[in-house]
């Protein structure tokens, strides 16, 4: 399962938009180390901005590649995957009541006092990796 190797992922140190978007980079025919390189910029909620969590950043560059249009007309495809964004962004925030980042965790990474009550209330394990997992199980479950 996608979810699973997710999780490895994000384990092994790599972030979460990363762990995300590399099982489906690599499903699609595309090396881990891509993968990894096209969601690199994205972990810590964009560029550590806190914003758009990035497992869902990691699960959008997903859904494009599964449903993504490759033509600018391609009216129909547009719709499908934009329909398929919001179904994911609706039960992201279902599941967790946000996407971002900073509310996600409730401090601020750039700081020094956010980071130790991130490492302190182990919120890589018990946040981080729940929002990667369930992200990649919801675009995994997308027909």
């Amino acid at each position: 399962m996608k979810s699973d190797e997710s999780v490895q992922v994000y384990q092994s140190g790599f972030n979460c938009s990363q762990a995300v978007f590399v099982p489906f980079a690599k499903a699609h025919g595309l090396s881990e180390e891509i993968g990894s390189r096209i969601g690199s910029s994205f972990g810590g909620g964009m560029g550590k901005m806190q914003e758009t969590c990035g497992a869902v950043t990691g699960a959008f560059m997903a859904i494009g590649l599964k449903h993504g249009f490759t033509k600018s007309d391609d009216h129909a495809q547009k719709e499908i995957v934009l329909a398929r964004t919001k179904d994911f962004i609706a039960k992201f925030k279902a599941e967790f009541g946000t996407l971002l980042c900073k509310e996600l965790l409730g401090c601020d990474l750039n700081t020094a006092e956010g980071q130790k009550f991130h490492k302190d209330h182990n919120q890589r394990d018990l946040i981080c990796a729940k929002c990667v997992k369930f992200a990649a199980s919801v675009v995994e479950g997308m027909s």
